[in-house]
């Protein structure tokens, strides 16, 4: 599996692969080379992805894959895909020349079955079948020699012998064999056929992959060229390469963001369905921020640039879907370990078959045909395409839902799921409470001053409800000193000549501040799902007194309890782990249905929470802001991290999760989920397919049961049809009614 973590891999693309065992073949090159840490190479998408020690030259690794028997080109790191001309396989030309050609030795063929025989003359068979063989099956000789000259073997391997094995009979019954048998028995249609068949499936494959690489290039295409940039009053149209941080952006009505930035002036819509999955557009104005790549409505706003380039929202999402495409589910190690001896065996087998059908009726043509078919209906590109074809299909399909997948392992592991747990705030809450009641054992406008001051430089959700209360009354504040959050507990600061404590009450109660006064009142917040915190003077000399109680309401996010209905569907135990106080996280797991709670966790033991729940039950997600979560999000089975609506956490989420949901919908959790179950399944359907085709067939055709055309008929379809089944998954919808 890729480390995303560390320094973004470098990108080659690489030409000529065919099978599984071409990808293990480049994977070994690139992993020899000085320096090379890692190397993940993909069938589906013709690329390698990576890791290398400073200094590691591009150069050094496209020699290694040259050497190899392939070409590589690199793309420098965050900028764009390396331009490489169009591969064989996706060139329609060749495949038609091929078919004309072939068309008139398969149709007398056909008209046997109808009892008809009109054979081509047997100069004219070899006229036409010697083009076919030699020019536009020129790729199976030259891959197949850069395959031997490595020391292995692949599908192209295969194909070239069995065709020659079949065309070069034909030669000689053409040259010798009726001296001695009347007429001879030429092969030259199924030596013809078989490689117009594999060109076709070749063809059709190619296709099949650009579909499922649409969703990485729709998110590419949604980053413009140019910007207007307004400086010095001057409004200019620039490149985004010349565009730095600080730059105040123009975007007219019906324009994509350029970049990532805040917005200084006027309103809007923004259409940020590619990005979030977010059907409807989304009002914004002045100060708040604004993803590059969102389409602009009707307004013209003025946007101060904040992320250029590889910082952007966009680039991080996009590098996120490649890498995930890019990345190896764990199950595809049984596919590597096949693809390793899967063509010595398969020449193997072909051998026996010849020498055992020779040697046993004496008759060697029909040995080398029954050979030949062998060698044809090997599939090791259905092996290969099986699991990298369905994992880019599901990482696409869910990146257009607003779901982005980090790496293949996660996708594979929420599959396997059996516990959900939710942090509460900002999670299955909107994450913006206010102040509901503050009640002083003073004077309640200054105990409002002292508890705004001592949070004045706080980003808290809760610190923010008591600034926007203090302003709402016009307070003035005191400067703070001395402030310092405690983890888990609350924040201390020094306002005035008092040393202030603000915090929950597990706190409170170490510091040993007597709560009795305002517990009931307390306590009757916490049976309403409120929030309470408490205000103490510590005191330097004296024993800790309490100021007042502060309790703070939370808005359910609209779609949280249809979220946790659908996870209970799919046969999901959910559980809210959150750090306050058992009341007021019974009523939102009451209001939500929520199965089970854990109240009043501090961050650093949520680890110890999942693992509890892992050794209860089995497989846990578990599903936060990204930000106070991450502990818990890194120890889960499955890390599922919610982007804020401001943009806050993102950062956290796409590196301490394996899932990051780009808007704040709790229904995403079980949608994630969702995909990922169909995914697996695909992957498991395919290499199901893959591994039938090559049990079923090889050896019905070593039995002399399967001619070499139909063979090679089989063979095109096994790769085809695993990759029109992944194909599906973009099919795939959220549930209606959750």
């Amino acid at each position: 599996m890729m480390n995303t973590a560390a320094s973004p891999p470098l990108t080659l693309s690489i030409q000529g692969m065919s099978c599984a065992s071409c990808v293990l073949r480049v994977e070994k090159a690139l992993k020899k080379v000085p320096g090379v840490t890692e190397a993940v190479v993909n069938l589906a998408t013709e690329t390698a992805q990576v890791r290398a020690a400073p200094g590691t030259l591009p150069s050094a690794l496209e020699a290694a894959v040259h050497a190899a028997g392939y070409e590589a080109h690199a793309a420098p790191a965050d900028g764009p895909p390396p331009t490489v001309a169009p591969s064989e396989a996706s060139l329609g030309w060749p495949v038609a020349v091929a078919a004309l050609l072939s068309l008139p030795l398969a149709l007398p063929m056909l008209a046997l079955l109808w009892g008809g025989h009109a054979m081509l003359p047997a100069a004219w068979q070899w006229a036409l079948a010697t083009p076919v063989q030699f020019w536009l099956g020129a790729r199976f000789y030259r891959n197949g020699w850069h395959a031997l000259r490595a020391g292995s073997g692949n599908m192209d391997l295969l194909v070239a012998l069995g065709t020659s094995a079949a065309y070069g009979l034909s030669v000689w019954q053409l040259l010798w064999g009726h001296a001695t048998h009347g007429d001879p028995h030429l092969y030259f249609e199924a030596s013809a056929v078989v490689i117009t068949l594999v060109l076709l499936g070749k063809w059709l494959e190619a296709r099949a992959k650009r579909q499922t690489t649409a969703a990485i290039r729709a998110l590419q295409a949604l980053r413009p060229e140019t910007a207007r940039v307004l400086r010095d009053g001057v409004e200019t149209e620039l490149p985004l390469t010349a565009l730095v941080r600080g730059d105040l952006v123009v975007v007219r009505p019906g324009e994509r963001l350029p970049v990532d930035g805040l917005v200084e002036e006027g309103a809007s819509h923004l259409d940020e369905s590619l990005l979030t999955g977010e059907s409807l557009p989304v009002a914004r104005g002045a100060g708040e921020r604004v993803i590059g790549g969102s389409l602009n409505g009707e307004g013209l706003l003025r946007v101060r640039a904040t992320a250029l380039g590889a910082e952007s929202t966009l680039a991080r999402i996009v590098r996120l879907v490649e890498t995930a495409q890019a990345a190896k589910a764990p199950i595809q190690q049984l596919v590597d370990r096949v693809s390793a001896v899967f063509v010595p065996v398969v020449l193997v087998i072909a051998a026996l078959t010849l020498l055992g059908w020779g040697l046993a009726a004496g008759d060697w043509s029909r040995a080398t045909l029954n050979a030949v078919a062998v060698l044809v209906i090997a599939c090791p590109c259905a092996l290969g395409l099986a699991t990298p074809a369905a994992l880019m299909a599901g990482t696409g399909v869910a990146a257009q839902h607003g779901i982005l997948v980090k790496d293949a392992a996660a996708l594979e592991a929420a599959q396997g799921l059996r516990v959900v747990a939710f942090d509460k705030t900002g999670t299955l809450t909107v994450g913006q409470p206010t102040l509901v009641e503050l009640k002083a054992t003073g004077a309640h406008d200054a105990t409002l001053a002292l508890a705004a001051a001592a949070q004045a430089g706080s980003e808290h959700p809760l610190a923010r409800a008591v600034l926007s209360a203090a302003r709402a009354r016009s307070l003035a504040l005191s400067a703070a000193q001395d402030v310092r959050a405690v983890a888990g507990r609350g924040v201390a600061a020094r306002v005035g000549d008092r040393s202030l404590g603000l915090g929950s009450t597990r706190w409170m109660r170490e510091l040993g501040v007597d709560l009795a006064p305002l517990e009931a009142l307390a306590a009757e917040h916490q049976r309403q799902g409120r929030t309470v915190s408490w205000l103490a003077d510590l005191g330097d000399t004296a024993a800790p007194s309490l100021l007042a109680l502060l309790a703070f309401g939370d808005t359910l996010k609209p779609t949280a309890a249809a979220a946790v209905r659908h996870l209970q569907r799919l046969g999901l135990r959910t559980v809210l782990v959150t750090g306050d106080q058992p009341g007021a996280a019974q009523a939102v797991a009451q209001a939500l249905g929520i199965d089970e709670v854990r109240a009043e966790v501090l961050p650093a033991d949520k680890a110890a929470v999942i693992a509890g729940l892992r050794s209860e039950s089995g497989s846990v997600a578990m599903v936060g802001d990204g930000v106070n979560d991450a502990p818990a999000l890194a120890a889960a089975d499955v890390g599922i991290a919610m982007a804020n609506p401001d943009g806050g956490g993102t950062d956290v989420a796409m590196h301490a999760a394996g899932i990051t949901l780009m808007r704040g919908d709790p229904a995403l959790v079980a949608d994630a989920i969702s995909i990922s179950r169909h995914t697996t399944r695909k992957i498991r359907q395919n290499l199901f397919w893959a591994f039938i085709y090559n049990a079923v067939g090889l050896p019905l055709a070593a039995l002399g049961l399967l001619s070499p055309v139909f063979a090679g008929a089989a063979m095109a379809l096994s790769s085809v049809s695993v990759l029109g089944n992944a194909l599906l998954l973009r099919r795939w919808k959220p549930e209606e009614g959750r």
